[in-house]
């Protein structure tokens, strides 16, 4: 892939020293060893653990409790303030300085807003780091420590996600829990800095290509890079036990069924996460058939002008 930087209009809404960073598509041309390609498919099992998550499924089916949106906002809170203090002290690091995108891509700020929005003005003393993120953060300050490659591997993990299936999780929260339409509570989820997610992805992904990293280096950031997902299973395991004991109505968006009841008669081709994928993969029939499967259901009928809007973000989660 060819990076250009220029002062043309063209671009793909990154700016850097005042010129625009522009990804050549047409020259991209990837190897099944560059670093993005091992990731994607390197983390495909972890990406399939973590979809299945309760936590996870009931969020994608809109079945959200305030108060564990809120603790998962704190959660991320701490999980990214780690991150970016561990990136600002690596910035001019040879592997790091590369992917160093503070304007673009940095959370903390943005979560801070949203749990002072959740919380109230005083939020720092109603929020504190949990013991199912604790290990999570500890990974982060070790490895910017003592090993600060692999942090390529926890910002890729994060940052990609953040950009792909993030997006989906807006808007459900959005309707779900009834956050105003102006975007308070969802700052986390707004990358003002970035006008074209899909332009910004493809830079990154372009600049971690752009390391020099020997075959051992790069399977370790793959390594931990599964690490990340586990350790974010493990919040979503804490969030759900937490769930089991708040007694609190679900905030239903009235939309989505079960996995079980999709596929009752185990035909898979009715399964919205299979179909995704499929769509994902650019197989034009099932990108058909997931619309067709949604058209289907009455209560997803209600939802389908979303879910059209929202389907490329979805399906570009599994191909982080």
């Amino acid at each position: 892939m060819e990076t250009k930087v220029t002062s043309e209009p063209k671009s793909n809404g990154v700016k850097n020293g005042g010129a625009r960073i522009v990804v050549d598509d047409d020259d991209e041309v990837l190897s099944p060893t560059d670093l993005s390609e091992m990731l994607a498919d390197g983390t495909k099992e972890s990406h399939d653990r973590a979809e299945n998550c309760q936590f996870v499924k009931d969020f994608l089916r809109g079945r959200i409790k305030k108060e564990l949106f809120k603790r998962g906002t704190a959660a991320l809170y701490f999980v990214y303030s780690a991150m970016e203090e561990e990136i600002e002290k690596n910035r001019d690091h040879p592997d790091i300085a590369p992917i160093y995108f503070p304007t673009e891509l940095h959370r903390r700020e943005a979560l801070a807003r949203d749990l002072e929005y959740l919380y109230g003005e005083d939020w720092e003393s109603q929020v504190s780091l949990s013991a199912g993120t604790k290990p999570y953060v500890d990974r982060i300050h070790e490895v910017g420590e003592k090993d600060p490659v692999l942090l390529v591997a926890h910002s890729y993990t994060r940052y990609m996600g953040d950009l792909s299936g993030g997006q989906i999780l807006k808007k459900v929260a959005q309707r779900a829990l009834k956050l105003p339409s102006t975007g308070e509570g969802l700052n986390f989820y707004q990358f003002e800095g970035i006008h074209s997610h899909k332009g910004f992805k493809q830079l990154y992904r372009s600049r971690m290509n752009e390391l020099e990293l020997d075959a051992e280096t790069k399977e370790r950031i793959v390594d931990e890079s599964n690490r990340a997902f586990g350790f974010n299973m493990m919040v979503f395991t804490e969030l759900e036990e937490i769930g089991k004991t708040v007694k609190e109505e679900v905030q239903d968006a009235g939309f989505g069924h079960s996995h079980a009841e999709i596929m009752e008669g185990g035909d898979i081709n009715k399964c919205p996460y299979y179909a995704a994928k499929m769509a994902a993969s650019g197989n034009l029939s099932h990108t058909c058939q997931f619309a067709m499967m949604l058209l289907r259901h009455p209560t997803c009928q209600v939802a389908l002008a979303a879910w059209v809007a929202t389907l490329a973000g979805f399906a570009a989660w599994y191909l982080m």
